[in-house]
């Protein structure tokens, strides 16, 4: 690491520690030519691959967009959108892989999503997973309502029921 005060291209390490978050180290170090002091962070990169190959940083804005789309009408506030973006980053994580493809970010909002508003999980699985009929609708209707217990706050019975 070079020094940002004489440039010179050593430094030493004084100390290390994590950031509160975990996904960072902060490190202290000392120029043995100036002996001035100075702190570097160091923080792990995660990249998405895109389907086309293309790479780009992680963004969790780019989640929170993407998601607030879908929550577009529902009663869903700033932090609820924030807090799932946290945890689609922990569990891109806790995956290990500095380098995620797009799918996976997709899926890891999923059960977030479903968790926080059904309609916002239907409408972003409508997208995410390219619905082309009405039969794509009613299945995944069919398997949220399978996989409702009494921990979902769902609203009124009749909200998921389909119309024949």
């Amino acid at each position: 690491m070079r020094c940002p005060f004489c440039r010179h291209s050593d430094s030493r390490v004084v100390d290390s520690r994590e950031t509160s978050e975990g996904d960072a180290i902060r490190r202290r170090r000392s120029c043995p030519e100036c002996g001035r002091r100075f702190t570097t962070v160091e923080e792990m990169s995660r990249a998405v691959v895109k389907r086309s190959g293309v790479t780009e940083p992680f963004s969790r804005a780019k989640v929170v967009s993407g998601v607030r789309k879908a929550c577009q009408g529902r009663p869903v506030d700033e932090d609820a959108l924030a807090l799932l973006a946290q945890r689609v980053e922990d569990t891109l994580r806790a995956a290990g892989s500095p380098e995620i493809p797009a799918d996976e970010v997709g899926l890891a909002i999923l059960e977030p999503l479903r968790e926080l508003d059904v309609v916002a999980y239907l409408r972003f699985a409508s997208v995410y997973r390219a619905f082309e009929s009405l039969a794509d609708f009613e299945a995944e209707i069919t398997a949220l309502r399978a996989g409702m217990g009494t921990d979902h706050d769902t609203g009124p019975p009749d909200r998921l029921q389909t119309t024949r």
